[in-house]
């Protein structure tokens, strides 16, 4: 990563600034901005803000996208659903981002995926409605992800072995993408970062500062040492989530709600054969679930209900897991949908805009407002359409009364990489060729590296030529090794054995975390 030689730059000399050394930037000098909230839109926020030349601050209660934000269904996608509404538009503006993200921002980590949708009958939708949808998707894409088409049922089934044929008609078919959310949420605040942006997770705001009357900064706790420090700001956006209005009422006791919450579940199983797509599964006239192959297992999901709990208690219930395996089974059959097979489920939290109706019918919109002290709030948002996201705000932010920010913004080019951007089919060949004498790595785990952190991971295959033991598996039935433990310590603002297992490796999700497994992962954090 580029060294940045500035005050406030929080990599020096090749590495991250240690959690003192963060503190210490965070809280003698003064912010352009202040991020509260690392999730999708304080880290998009951030990210763009730092490009146009702003002195940025990102601190986050939890680590970096610790809640909804790594709960997502791990899609990039135009929103076939939206059709229904008519949302052409929208349709459209999502499947220009998410091509740039595709081919120009990220091809290392979002990925092409084809998606079928099964007609069965008795089904909410027919065949040629389904047939029209799909066409004016992929036309709404210019055809790069292919035509949008009806194909029958065999052809299917060879695609997707677990695909229920009883009673199976036709088959839509569509190209959309997909990627891992948390790796994505670490690969854009390295970016914030590279760009001069100073960012600490684990990092809890327990107030917050005023100035005649105005939001100038906030009061922080490292949760992690318990250490408290203050971050001054000319301008402070929370971009918190869940928790949006809790920072909200800090700021006035009186404010009323402005959002609700709905939750989505999850679970991951092992899978029984090899998919070579996806299944979008229509359970009623709106709603549908998803049946995705996602790193080497089955991603199922999600349902959609109201939630009116503490945020940091949601999770995937048993009724929550036994809808998700219910809904699948419309177009899975069963041997697929086992419970001993699952190894993970978990569960987020959308953050909807205020109003009467169903969650499911809500808009998914996001939403920001100002505070009477002056302290900008945003809600909602997707990973499809962070960067634009991101765009929005910095516009929003660049127009706060009494601030002047604007002078200050320098425009920002169009696309912008992410950190390690490479076509993984290259990057996994030189992992493979580009070694010592005598030592080789294994296709699976080059492979697997390429597709998680692109050309970075030559940084970690250094690692591993320094110390060969690292590029052990971390367990034999999964591809992570203990050097991606080291980096994500060194590189990636790791601190807590979850924030490795959870979100910088795939090794929770695929149920491979156990005991020795954690113990070992808190040993070479501790060093």
């Amino acid at each position: 990563m580029a060294t940045i030689p500035t005050l406030g730059a929080e990599r020096a000399a090749g590495r991250v600034a240690s959690r003192a050394e963060t503190r210490e930037l965070l809280g003698r000098a003064r912010y352009d901005l202040l991020v509260i909230g690392g999730g999708i839109l304080g880290t998009a926020t951030a990210w763009t803000a730092a490009q146009a030349g702003l002195k940025v601050a990102m601190v986050e209660a939890g680590d970096f996208a610790g809640a909804t934000s790594s709960a997502s269904s791990k899609l990039v996608h135009g929103g076939l659903r939206y059709l229904q509404t008519g949302a052409v538009r929208l349709v459209a503006e999502n499947h220009k981002e998410r091509r740039a993200l595709a081919t120009d921002v990220a091809p290392h980590l979002v990925n092409p995926l084809t998606f079928f949708v099964p007609v069965y009958q008795g089904g909410p939708h027919s065949a040629p409605k389904l047939g029209a949808g799909v066409f004016l998707y992929s036309a709404l894409s210019a055809f790069r992800d292919g035509l949008g088409r009806v194909v029958s049922p065999a052809v299917a089934a060879r695609a997707v072995p677990g695909l229920r044929t009883e009673g199976l008609r036709r088959v839509a078919v569509y190209g959309d993408h997909q990627m891992n959310d948390a790796r994505m949420a670490v690969m854009t605040v390295r970016a914030a970062v590279d760009a001069g942006a100073v960012v600490l997770n684990h990092a809890e705001v327990t107030g917050l500062r005023f100035t005649r009357g105005r939001v100038t900064g906030a009061e922080v706790r490292d949760r992690l040492d318990g250490s408290e420090f203050g971050v001054d700001a000319r301008l402070v956006l929370n971009a918190t989530g869940p928790w949006v209005d809790h920072l909200r009422r800090m700021e006035h006791a009186g404010a009323a709600p402005s959002i609700r919450l709905s939750k989505g579940a999850h679970v991951v199983l092992r899978r029984q054969a090899p998919w070579r797509a996806a299944l979008t599964i229509p359970i009623d006239h709106y709603r549908v679930s998803f049946a995705i192959p996602w790193e080497d297992h089955v991603l199922l999901g999600t349902t959609d209900e109201e939630y009116t709990g503490d945020p940091l208690e949601v999770r995937a219930t048993d009724a929550d897991v036994d809808q998700i395996l219910s809904e699948a089974g419309h177009a899975v059959r069963g041997e697929h949908l086992r419970r001993e097979d699952i190894t993970y489920s978990f569960a987020g939290l959308r953050v909807l805009p205020g109003g009467p109706g169903t969650t499911a019918a809500a808009k998914r919109e996001t939403v920001v407002t100002v505070g009477r002290a002056g302290m900008l709030s945003v809600a909602g948002g997707k990973w499809t359409t962070y960067r634009h996201i991101g765009r929005v705000i910095l516009e929003r932010l660049k127009h706060a009364p009494g601030v002047g920010l604007a002078e200050d913004v320098s425009p920002i080019p169009a696309t912008v990489p992410l950190p390690g951007i490479g076509a993984p089919d290259a990057v996994a060949r030189r992992l493979l060729v580009d070694r010592e004498p005598g030592s080789r790595m294994d296709p699976l785990v080059a492979r697997h590296l390429a597709t998680h952190y692109g050309t970075l991971s030559f940084e970690i295959a250094r690692l591993i030529a320094e110390r060969p033991e690292l590029g052990e598996r971390v367990h034999p039935d999964g591809p992570d090794v203990w050097a991606q433990v080291v980096y994500a310590a060194g590189q990636e603002w790791a601190y807590t054995v979850d924030d490795v297992l959870r979100r910088r490796t795939t090794l929770t999700v695929r149920g491979l975390d156990g005991a020795e497994v954690r113990k070992r992962t808190a040993e070479l954090l501790r060093e």
